[in-house]
């Protein structure tokens, strides 16, 4: 029984996790029991049959990289941009004046809106880089503004007494403050990135791409490869977010050991 209560205790977390993915599967198959129609509500099991197939299709991986390459690429983009205009904000406070206006309007106009307006400037197989990198943009910058405005002044103080030089100040100074900021922008933005990101692939529908996977089964009616899709980009997503995360934690602590 001791071992019992040691192995829960140890493996909590991941047994919570697990029996939530547990539960939602099984409500998932009683909506279908219940629906009766795999038309409208495929069972887990078909859609779990249709992944097994769909990966071994000969343009499965060209598809998936292909989305996921726009995605990326507007995700580090905004975060790129957001660093470096939240920077200047943080130094400049008439730039900040100058780029509030912009920030708000981006954060404020729907996602859609912004898809068909850009749809009109560019080709819908560019739309997913910038609709991700928009989304990321105002998110990283306003924390990276808050970082630098919430810096103890004591301590700013000091910094400038004694001199320090300017990577001697980003080291032991900006990055301690930066670090919480941007892993919370990073943690927002990067599931942001990818619903903005795949919602622009499916309006503007590119050759190639999952939207266009996703338009084809929306006219043919198969409710299952829209169900399987929708899987691969939900666990391609969180596999990102995770080793993204994870990687830029890495870099923190290398760069805190110096």
């Amino acid at each position: 029984m001791k071992r019992v209560r040691q192995f829960f205790s140890r493996y909590r977390s991941g047994l919570q996790r697990a029996g939530a993915v547990l539960l939602a599967l099984a409500v998932w198959q009683g909506l279908a029991m219940g629906v009766g129609q795999q038309l409208l509500v495929p069972s887990p099991l078909s859609v779990v049959e249709r992944l097994g197939g769909i990966w071994q299709e000969a343009d499965f991986w060209g598809t998936v990289w292909f989305t996921f390459r726009k995605i990326v690429a507007g995700f580090l983009l905004g975060l790129g941009f957001g660093l470096g205009l939240g920077a200047l904000a943080g130094r400049f406070p008439l730039f900040e004046i100058l780029f509030r206006p912009w920030a708000t309007m981006i954060k404020s106009i729907p996602v859609a809106s912004f898809i068909i307006i850009c749809l009109i400037w560019m080709s819908s197989s560019r739309l997913s880089i910038f609709i991700s990198f928009l989304m990321v943009l105002p998110i990283v910058y306003t924390n990276v503004l808050q970082s630098i405005r919430s810096a103890d002044r004591q301590l700013l103080e000091a910094v400038s007494i004694f001199r320090l030089s300017w990577p001697k100040r980003a080291l032991y100074l900006w990055l301690p403050q930066l670090k919480p900021y941007l892993l919370s922008a990073c943690t927002v933005s990067l599931g942001i990135s990818w619903k903005a990101g795949i919602a622009a692939a499916i309006i503007g529908i590119p050759v190639g791409s999952i939207g266009r996977m996703f338009y084809d089964a929306k006219v043919y009616f198969n409710t299952v490869d829209l169900f399987a899709w929708t899987v691969i980009m939900v666990v391609i997503s969180v596999l990102f977010e995770k080793g993204f995360l994870a990687l830029l934690k890495g870099v923190f602590g290398r760069l805190e050991t110096l």
